[in-house]
This record gives structure tokens, C-alpha cells and sequence, in this order.
């Protein structure tokens, strides 16, 4: 299930609450608090399931390249891990229908999209990247979509981790038998865009100061192991830049809560880093 993924799910989410300004005209109550809470779990099913999937499309191929996982090791079955899937799917959906029917419908197509790219996406070389993008623009939509009509106005937000994900997918097909460098110059490229953009939805915000602040820190992150994969692009060093590209997330998403004046949600987002990285210590992330 990818634990240590789960968590920058639920930063999506919560960087989609922030954005769409649920807790300006809200306060911090159980009543107001229960919809962040059902679209939080709703995300965990709905990633954890899709990684499930991956793994289980992916069975015969990682007896050879990733003998290590849990089915080609004989830990758990194919018909058993499916069951997993279907169950955190179903759930994920679930959860987000009770939230509002805008939110089951992208959860959804959350669910839709994570099986096309499980199956076949992943091996599509230029529909695969977008569509893993999709799967995240579409998981920051569901959290705005807590506020009835705010994605009408804000949609066109979900690119930027559309664009995010497309370059870190693009770089992951190199972690196992290494790269070449062309890929990796333009996932700098679009690093550079995916920052450019929420600097510019900073420079109107009163927070604007501390939204850069953390921004410094996502693109200091990113940057230090994809210059290195860049210098040295071996599986492994490919791989660490993966890896800091996904959890990353947790801070380029923090950092669109504090563009959005949601110091509090920023700093939840903040708080979920260290539970991640802990997490990745014990499981696999790429």
C-alpha cells in the first residue's frame, strides 16, 4: 500500500480544502471537521488501492526486477492482494460520496484512472506520466471540491500536479536499470514551471512570505537528488530522486495552503513530513 505515500495523499487533500477556503467561513468543530476527515480516508483507499493494483499487475514482472515485494515473495496472493484493492477502492469512493456527490464522482474517476494506468498506462511512454498526473490533479480536485462550486472558479489548479507527477513518472522508469539524462533535464524543466506557478499564486496572498519560505524547502528537496541523478544517472541515484519527488509533495502542497491563507492547514500538512519519511524507512515508496 505504499505507507509512507499514503500520507502525501491526504496532503493533496488537505491542500484542496485549503484552496478552496472551507475553514474561512468554518471553524475547527468535530460537525466541520468530519468532511476533511471522510475525504482524508477517502484518499488513502483510493491510493492504497491503486498501488495495490500496480502490484498485482505487476506480479510476473517483479518475480525478475523486484523480487523483494510481497507477492513475488510469496507474502500474499494475487487473488488476496486483488480482494485488498478492490476493498480500499470501494471505500475510498465510499467515504468521498458521503462528503457530496461532486466528491464521489471524482473519487471515481480517481479509482477509473489508477487501474488505466496500473494496466496499461504505465507501459504508454507519453500517456503514462499524464496519466499518473490526472490521478493527483484529480485527488487536489476532490479536496476542493468540499466547497460546492469552488472548482468552477479554481479548476485549472489541478495542472500544476498534473505536471508535477508526469515529470517524477517520467524519471521512475529509470530507477530499476538506470537512465539517460535527457529525462531528467526535462523534469527539471517542469519542476521549475510547477514552482513558477505557485510563486505566482503567492505574490497575492497575505502569507505570502512563509509560502515562499516553505516553497525554498520543496524545491531544496527536489533538487539536491535530482542534480545528483542528473551527475549520475544509476538506478539508485534515479531512485532517491523518485523518492524525494513523492514525498515532496507534502511541502509543495503545504505551501499552496499558506498561499491560500490556511496557516493551520499549512502547518498540519508540515506535520505529516517527518510521519512520511519515518514511514519510508520501513516501506518501499517507488
Amino acid at each position: 500500500m505504499r505507507p509512507a505515500n499514503l500520507v502525501t495523499a491526504v496532503a493533496d487533500v488537505l491542500a484542496g480544502i485549503a484552496i478552496s477556503g472551507y475553514f474561512v467561513q468554518q471553524d475547527f468543530s468535530l460537525h466541520q471537521l468530519s468532511p476533511v476527515i471522510l475525504l482524508s480516508l477517502a484518499t488513502v483507499g483510493l491510493y492504497g488501492g491503486g498501488v495495490v493494483f500496480n502490484d498485482v499487475f505487476d506480479a510476473e514482472l517483479d518475480r525478475v526486477e523486484r523480487p523483494e515485494r510481497a507477492i513475488p515473495r510469496g507474502i500474499i496472493s494475487v487473488g488476496e492482494a486483488s480482494a485488498l484493492g478492490v476493498a480500499l477502492l470501494l471505500a475510498g469512493v465510499l467515504s468521498a460520496l458521503f462528503v457530496n456527490i461532486l466528491c464521489g464522482m471524482l473519487a471515481f474517476s480517481i479509482a477509473v484512472m489508477a487501474l488505466v494506468y496500473d494496466k496499461w498506462g504505465k507501459h504508454q511512454s507519453l500517456f503514462g506520466p499524464l496519466n499518473m498526473g490526472v490521478c493527483r490533479g484529480l485527488n487536489l480536485l476532490l479536496g476542493m471540491a468540499v466547497v460546492s462550486g469552488r472548482i468552477d472558479d479554481l479548476w485549472y489548479i489541478s495542472f500544476v500536479p498534473i505536471v508535477y507527477i508526469a515529470a517524477i513518472t517520467m524519471i521512475s522508469r529509470g530507477e530499476v536499470h538506470g537512465g539517460t539524462k535527457s529525462p531528467l533535464y526535462f523534469a527539471t524543466f517542469l519542476y521549475l514551471a510547477v514552482i513558477a506557478a505557485v510563486v505566482y499564486f503567492s505574490l497575492s496572498g497575505q502569507m505570502m512570505i512563509m509560502a515562499l519560505i516553505i516553497l525554498l524547502l520543496f524545491a531544496i528537496m527536489i533538487f539536491i537528488p535530482l542534480t545528483k541523478a542528473i551527475q549520475q544517472p544509476i538506478g539508485k541515484n534515479i531512485g532517491k530522486a523518485v523518492k524525494a519527488g513523492v514525498i515532496g509533495l507534502i511541502l509543495l502542497n503545504a505551501s499552496w495552503a499558506m498561499a491560500f491563507g490556511s496557516p493551520l492547514l499549512a502547518l498540519l500538512i508540515i506535520l505529516l513530513l517527518p510521519l512520511s519519511l519515518s514511514l519510508a524507512k520501513w516501506f518501499a515508496v517507488t
